[in-house]
């Protein structure tokens, strides 16, 4: 059983988690040791049944499971910390949206003081969901990290079979989509606001086709940059001057003709199907990319 959970860090997630864990939870966070946010932190961790502690060796003393839920910037110093008063076996769950070298960075901090480090992405927002939130786990103790997190009230656990840092791949890779979308998002209606035709963009994305599967798009999508990229950098060089006109930003759309412009193959016989365009640009035979 999971008697006792500790948290390095009490913000958004940590706050949502430890609303709904019936478990015995004591946490540490910078905050309580800055002296303007100290009493706001402590009543916040008391709302949520949290036993505040004075630093993280005494967050995570008798901790049967340690989840790291600081910011990015502070994951790698966070498990160096922890490294000082981790017990041999104690289960470090990194929960934190950090680069894969960055959580083998700090695996090799927790390991080399006898912890087990666990990389966990978080793949959805924690508010609605709290603790059905969908965590994907990896690591060489992954599999005993699911079922005391599962203990732990979680219900919606993945394990990837792979190192520390296969986990934290999938959540940055998949932030380029997620985020980047919202960015686009944010290029696209800006610029149509403020050229006073939103409704209109707005109609004309509506009345495309629904998207498919995100492996049909990305290979649909790939097949027009390799076919078009050219001609479409051009055309996106002038949504550029379209933007930067109105004046409200054009980042997004820059990237765009770059990217457009390195996966043109003007010329060439692009191949059918995903994973044969993906040879192509990545330059793999198909011997090398079967192995």
């Amino acid at each position: 059983m999971v008697e006792r959970i500790a948290t390095i860090g009490f913000g958004e997630a940590a706050g949502a988690f430890a609303g709904a864990w019936s478990v015995p939870t004591a946490a540490y966070d910078l905050k309580l040791d800055d002296p303007a946010a100290c009493e706001a932190m402590l009543k916040r961790m008391t709302a949520h049944r949290v036993v505040a502690a004075q630093d993280v060796a005494a967050a995570i003393e008798g901790a049967d499971l340690i989840l790291s839920l600081v910011t990015a910037g502070s994951a790698l110093e966070a498990a160096m910390v922890a490294a000082h008063a981790i017990v041999p076996g104690q289960l470090y769950c990194d929960l934190n949206s950090v680069a894969p070298d960055t959580k083998r960075a700090a695996q090799a901090a927790v390991e080399r003081a006898g912890g087990r480090y666990i990389d966990v992405a978080v793949l959805a927002p924690v508010f609605p969901k709290r603790l059905a939130v969908p965590l994907l786990l990896s690591g060489a103790p992954a599999v005993d990290a699911a079922t005391a997190l599962s203990r732990a009230g979680f219900t919606d656990i993945s394990v990837i079979d792979g190192p520390v840092g296969a986990a934290s791949s999938v959540k940055m890779i998949r932030s380029v989509m997620v985020k980047g979308i919202e960015a686009l998002t944010a290029e696209c209606v800006l610029a149509a606001e403020t050229a006073g035709v939103l409704d209109a963009v707005i109609a004309s994305l509506d009345a495309s086709p629904p998207p498919r599967g995100w492996a049909a798009t990305a290979d649909y999508n790939l097949d027009r940059m390799m076919l078009h990229g050219r001609r479409r950098a051009e055309e996106m060089r002038e949504v550029v001057k379209t933007l930067d006109a109105f004046g409200t930003g054009s980042a997004m759309t820059r990237a765009t003709v770059e990217r457009q412009d390195a996966l043109a193959r003007p010329g060439a016989q692009v191949p059918d199907g995903l994973t044969a365009k993906l040879d192509m640009l990545l330059g793999r035979s198909r011997a090398e990319a079967a192995e």
